[in-house]
């Protein structure tokens, strides 16, 4: 299945911020409507930008509503792993499709220090290990793995019954970005 991804990432790449951390949620409103608009056969997901989700579950329900009946979203990704999962579990439960995010998610670059390789100690692996099965028992369909070692995306890939979709994690995850 063909996917097209409205990403936070526009921050950096539209509006040229040095993160995706600026990106409001009106502002993704506004680019999913356009893009939706536009997609005909693909699956439209839209990134939940940050602290849209983060404060309570009460507020990621909300967001996640507004892109989808406001900004024609198909589905919502949101970032990480055990701390998420009860809101990805809220989210599923109410018919909201949610692809999930690991490894080097962009929201958290500060506390990577910037734009960094994750999962190459064992202690950090086994961190990203436990937030996986977190969403995936959340009910995530889909979860992109970016920037973690090849073995380690392998090694999710085969534990997870959601589709991995790597961006710099090697060739065993089930899709790829563009």
């Amino acid at each position: 299945m063909d996917i097209v991804l409205v990403g936070d990432s526009l921050g950096m790449v539209v509006q040229g911020c040095s993160s995706t951390l600026p990106v409001t949620l009106d502002e993704m409103v506004y680019h999913s409507r356009a893009a939706a608009r536009g997609v005909s056969s693909a699956h439209l997901v839209v990134d939940m930008p940050f602290m849209s989700y983060q404060a309570s579950v009460e507020d990621g329900m909300r967001s996640a509503g507004r892109l989808l009946k406001e900004g024609g979203a198909e589905a919502v990704k949101l970032e990480g792993g055990e701390e998420v999962a009860e809101l990805v579990h809220r989210l599923v439960s109410v018919g909201i499709p949610v692809m999930g995010h690991v490894g080097m998610t962009p929201q958290s670059v500060h506390k990577f220090g910037g734009f960094k390789l994750q999962g190459r100690t064992e202690a950090q692996a086994r961190t990203i290990v436990a937030g996986v099965r977190a969403i995936a028992d959340a009910g995530v369909y889909a979860m992109v793995l970016e920037s973690i070692p090849a073995a380690l995306a392998a090694e999710i890939t085969a534990a997870v019954p959601a589709l991995t979709i790597g961006i710099g994690a090697g060739a065993s995850c089930d899709g790829q970005c563009w």
